[in-house]
């Protein structure tokens, strides 16, 4: 289902904690993480 959704209401929801998160080391972790996820490298053991 395709929903036509402005993709500056989006965005604010995915930047949504992305600044807190990324002052935190554990943070940075998350948000390494899920681009690698993102760019297909698979989980890192």
């Amino acid at each position: 289902m395709h929903l036509k959704i402005r993709r500056s209401s989006t965005k604010q929801r995915k930047m949504n904690g992305f600044r807190r998160k990324m002052k935190t080391k554990a943070g940075r972790q998350i948000v390494n993480r899920q681009r690698r996820r993102a760019s297909g490298k698979g989980k890192k053991r």
